[in-house]
C-alpha cells in the first residue's frame, strides 16, 4: 500500500518594504535674521475730509440746508480745478438730538452731516481746496492725510532693500561664526508686524471752523516714509 507522506514546507518571505523607516536626513544648520527697508520721499498727493452739519426743527428741514451746503462746497472744490471723480462722499449721518431735564426728554430738532473726502494731487491745491471749501460753508476739516500717487513702486523698493539688509546681517553672522552659508532657504515678508506704513494724518480733526477763512492754509507736506520687514533664514556650512 503506497503511503503518501507530507512534510511541512519552509516558506521564506522577502520583505519588499524596509524593516524600519529610514532615518530622515537632518536638517542643514541655519541662521535666521530680519531686515529693514526705508524708503522717504516726499508725498505728491493729499486727502482732505470736509464736512458740514445743519442743525433745524424738522428731519426735512436740517436735510435740506445740509444739501444746499454741501452742493455748494462740492462745486467750489470742481472749481479749483479737482475732478469729479476725486470728490467721494465719506459719510451721512441725520439724527435727533434732545434736551434733558427733570428726568425728561424732550426733542429739541434734528442734525444732518455729511462729508467728503477729497484727493488733491496737485499738492499745492491743498491749503486753496481747505480755504475755498470753509468760506462755501464747510465747518468741519477732519484732517490732511498725504501719500504717494505710485505707492507700489516705493513697496517695492523698500522691500529690496529689507531683503538685502537680511542678508547682510546673516552675513556678518557667518562671519562671526567662522562659517559660511550655503543658499537662502526662505524669505518671508513680515506684515502681521506693521508691513509698509501708511502715511499718517498730517493732523486730527481740526474742529468746527467759525472764522472765515480768506488766505490759503499754510500746508507743510514734509515727507513720507515706507517701510518694510521680512525674516531671511539661511543654510550655513
Amino acid at each position: 500500500m503506497l503511503k503518501l507522506r507530507f512534510l511541512p514546507a519552509l516558506v521564506f518571505c522577502a520583505l519588499s518594504a524596509p524593516v524600519a523607516a529610514q532615518q530622515a536626513a537632518p536638517s542643514p544648520p541655519v541662521i535666521v535674521t530680519t531686515g529693514e527697508g526705508v524708503v522717504k520721499l516726499a508725498p505728491d498727493r493729499a486727502w482732505v475730509t470736509v464736512g458740514a452739519e445743519s442743525r433745524a426743527r424738522s428731519a426735512q428741514e436740517a436735510q435740506r440746508m445740509n444739501t444746499d451746503v454741501m452742493t455748494a462746497v462740492v462745486e467750489r472744490i470742481k472749481a479749483a480745478g479737482i475732478p469729479p471723480d476725486a470728490i467721494q462722499t465719506s459719510g451721512y449721518n441725520l439724527q435727533p438730538e434732545f434736551d434733558y431735564a427733570n428726568g425728561k426728554q424732550t426733542l429739541r430738532g434734528y442734525v444732518a452731516r455729511n462729508q467728503v473726502q477729497v484727493r488733491v494731487d496737485a499738492l499745492a491745491k491743498t491749503g486753496e481746496v481747505i480755504s475755498a471749501v470753509v468760506t462755501t460753508g464747510a465747518s468741519t476739516v477732519n484732517g490732511v492725510r498725504f501719500d504717494l500717487k505710485d505707492r507700489e513702486s516705493a513697496e517695492r523698493e523698500a522691500l529690496r532693500l529689507a531683503v538685502r539688509d537680511a542678508r547682510r546681517r546673516a552675513d556678518a553672522a557667518a562671519s562671526g561664526a567662522s562659517v559660511q552659508i550655503d543658499r537662502v532657504l526662505r524669505i518671508e515678508e513680515q506684515r502681521e508686524t506693521g508691513g509698509v506704513v501708511r502715511p499718517m494724518p498730517m493732523a486730527s480733526r481740526m474742529g468746527t471752523l467759525t472764522e472765515s477763512v480768506t488766505v490759503a492754509a499754510p500746508i507743510e507736506a514734509g515727507e513720507i516714509e515706507v517701510r518694510a520687514w521680512v525674516t531671511m533664514t539661511v543654510a550655513i556650512r
